[in-house]
């Protein structure tokens, strides 16, 4: 058997998750302009080709909406993607736990589990919190990279700032209230003070959606060894992330082969069962970017992976590194389908 046959194989049988996209934005922008079908036409091709039959879609709002907008441009983008799938019913659906998610799979069509990318949209309103469960947000990213009435988060590089806090009081009652309601803890964004809280509080297993090894590679936006243990202890996830600035330092060691290390030194350090993807893809949004922004990147294209329809050449690097069939399952979705 070749081994793109192979591959081809394991996109069949495996449930394939990626557990970090940053896909509302642009939907809910694209809309705004008047188009419709705007995941079908834009992305179904590329989930398809990938062989990714679950999306984890963050709700990230811009900072330049805070605080004002933060949970209008939230619902914003909940009502664009409800409004996408009632378009696009024979490619998409909204999944809300396991089951749904292995519904997506069986029917052929793209599951999407919402994901609140900071808990702005709440502001200090812990009765929202269930709105948005209701809604069929199921994962809590406590920040982004900035301070919110939860806890502080960790920036890309040293920023003058005050001094660091951990998860504030209002935050407590936040981890309280998501855990109650069954929404998943994500750590990724959040600074070293604010983790080490969350580790404490937290009764669950937690994640970090979208975050690498700080040993590989130095900056606060990914994880030491102790914190990786931590999480493993609790049961939980990482998923590995696939922007060039979360995968190496230095431009010239960013690359696919780079990346797979990560998922190499996670394996090797707490095990086969802690490790998953969250790719952060961000590519596609370079178009809103301006000219002194674009200037201003440390360095572009942002991402080792051509966009999700390269998957299979990540599954081709974990093949050509060792890894067996039953490895690959879990890496690419069973270990963050077993905690969802």
């Amino acid at each position: 058997m070749s081994i793109e046959t192979y591959i081809e194989e394991i996109k069949i049988k495996t449930l394939i998750i990626d557990a970090h996209f940053d896909l509302l934005m642009d939907v809910a922008i694209q809309r705004e302009k008047g188009r419709r079908k705007v995941i079908e036409t834009d992305y179904w091709s590329r989930f398809n080709e990938g062989g990714i039959n679950i999306i984890i879609a963050a709700i990230f709002i811009d900072s330049g909406f805070l605080p004002e907008m933060g949970l209008r441009k939230a619902l914003n983008q909940v009502s664009a993607l409800y409004e996408e799938v009632q378009e696009s019913p024979d490619k998409l659906m909204i999944c809300k736990n396991r089951d749904d998610m292995i519904l997506a799979q069986q029917s052929g069509k793209i599951g999407f589990l919402l994901s609140l990318e900071g808990a702005e949209p709440i502001g200090t309103d812990l009765s929202l919190l269930r709105v948005f469960y209701e809604l069929g947000v199921r994962n809590l990213g406590l920040v982004w990279s900035r301070r919110n009435a939860v806890g502080d988060g960790s920036h890309f590089s040293p920023l003058g700032e005050g001094t660091k806090g951990g998860i504030t009081h209002f935050g407590v009652k936040v981890i309280e209230e998501a855990e109650k309601l069954g929404m998943k803890i994500d750590v990724s964004h959040l600074n070293d003070e604010g983790f080490w809280n969350v580790i404490e509080m937290s009764k669950k297993p937690i994640i970090a959606s979208h975050s690498n090894s700080r040993v590989l590679s130095n900056t606060m936006r990914n994880l030491t060894d102790e914190q990786m243990k931590a999480i493993a202890s609790k049961g939980g996830v990482i998923g590995v992330n696939a922007v060039s600035i979360i995968v190496a330092a230095e431009d010239e060691n960013s690359t696919l082969e780079q990346f797979i290390k990560h998922i190499d030194h996670i394996v090797q350090l707490i095990g086969i069962d802690h490790v998953g993807i969250g790719l952060d893809l961000c590519d596609d949004f370079f178009k809103y970017m301006d000219a002194d922004d674009l200037a201003s990147m440390p360095r572009k294209p942002f991402d080792v992976i051509d966009g999700h329809q390269s998957l299979p050449k990540l599954i081709e690097g974990l093949i050509n590194r060792g890894y067996k069939e039953k490895e690959l399952e879990k890496i690419i979705g069973g270990n963050f389908l077993r905690i969802f």
